[in-house]
């Protein structure tokens, strides 16, 4: 004898919710223009850090000044500052892996 067909009766008439597979983040396009002022942000700030250490160093008297607060603020003590450039690189890599 055959066997029964399962029926699975839908609840007030609805269907169920379907499910995707895989939920992709949609994929970051970067115009020139964006990537014109990273590079812009990116090169300044090297210069200032060059800078920086140079007048730690005693070569240079004026240049940019370092800003430490007298009395930190007690909500920050477990702040970590990003590593921009680790951060480029991941994106650089998932770029590359993406394109492959």
């Amino acid at each position: 004898s055959p066997a029964q067909k399962l029926v699975f009766n839908r609840v007030n008439g609805k269907r169920p919710p379907l499910l995707l597979q895989q939920i992709s983040a949609p994929e970051e396009c970067y115009t020139l223009a964006h990537e014109e002022n990273v590079r812009f942000v990116y090169e300044a700030w090297q210069q200032v850090e060059q800078q920086l250490d140079g007048s730690r160093s005693g070569e240079s008297a004026c240049g940019p000044v370092q800003y430490v607060e007298k009395t930190p603020n007690p909500r920050l003590k477990n702040f970590v500052p990003i590593d921009l450039e680790e951060w480029w690189a991941q994106q650089f890599l998932a770029k590359i892996e993406n394109c492959s």
